[in-house]
């Protein structure tokens, strides 16, 4: 049993904290939100009265934050390495700008302590589930430490590379994750507007060559799927805002090198069109009501 800081609690982090839990290790918590901590105790957690008494004497510190802003702030502003033991394990699981994960990176090293970033995949259903995956940049021996605890919130873990690595496979996912969303739901808009019937339609593209996880796992249509955000009014899973946030941060990944992403832009667009529209708290799937008739 390892004694873990767990600080953030939100849709991702609350079901991640859960899982090590479950899997018999102890918890000191810290979030800025009273009700999950309440929620977390309730669950066997102990909870710290701030983040740097979190982190005090723990063997591990795992984050789970919503932007590189709040990372920084958290490591760097409020210096919260100089809470945690040379000899602990620190494990950022927020997605953030590369370059923003490679500054606390760098803070960590600076103090002898070992670091990964290491965003996940998966959404909500994969946190509860424990079945995320783990996208790692940093150094190997540092995840192979912080392996045992990855499996007991997820199924697959990749090492992408040194500090940072994680952060931009992670964005370059995310942003062909917004587009194929957008694509499938102007496709699913099409069909229907031309008389076709949604579920026959999602199941023709799921077994042809237009399938994706999107058709496949998270219809964006209401009613094809019974537990996907789409059938429960757009609640929960993934928010509009924090995949505009992602692809965000790939246009900034992207101008930093010159690199071209015309389609992830066009996406950036749209999210930014939909959340203008008053829905930032919606699930990412509901981009549906921009093609979406009557």
């Amino acid at each position: 049993m390892k004694q873990i800081a767990f600080i953030g609690l939100g849709n991702m982090g609350a079901p991640m904290a859960l899982n090590l839990l479950k899997a018999g290790h102890a918890l000191k918590v810290f979030d800025l939100s009273e009700k999950a901590l309440k929620q977390a105790a309730e669950a066997g957690a102990s909870v710290a009265a701030s983040a740097r008494d979190a982190v005090t004497g723990t063997d591990c510190v795992i984050t789970m934050l919503p932007a590189s802003a709040h990372v920084e702030k958290l490591y760097l502003g409020d210096d919260l390495l100089a809470g945690v033991r040379a000899d602990a394990l620190v494990i950022d699981c927020s997605t953030i700008a590369p370059e923003s994960a490679r500054r606390v990176a760098a803070a960590a090293q600076a103090r002898g302590i070992a670091m990964i970033d290491a965003p996940v995949s998966g959404g909500t259903g994969g946190a509860a589930a424990g079945t995320l995956t783990f996208i790692v940049g940093g150094a190997a021996e540092s995840l192979e430490r912080a392996r045992p605890l990855l499996e007991k919130m997820g199924k697959n873990i990749f090492h992408a590379g040194d500090a940072g690595a994680g952060q931009v496979a992670k964005i370059c996912n995310n942003m062909l994750l917004g587009v194929l969303m957008a694509g499938t739901a102007e496709a699913l808009a099409l069909g229907v507007a031309n008389g076709l019937d949604v579920k026959v339609l999602s199941d023709i593209i799921s077994k042809s060559s237009g399938r994706n996880w999107a058709t496949e796992l998270y219809n964006p249509w209401p009613g094809v799927m019974p537990n996907v955000p789409a059938s429960k009014g757009y609640e929960g899973g993934f928010g509009v805002d924090l995949m505009l946030k992602d692809l965000g941060l790939a246009a900034e990944a992207a101008l930093a090198v010159r690199a071209a992403t015309p389609l992830g832009e066009l996406a950036r667009n749209l999210y930014a069109m939909h959340s203008a529209q008053g829905n930032g708290g919606l699930d990412f799937s509901s981009i549906l009501g921009l093609v979406r008739r009557g």
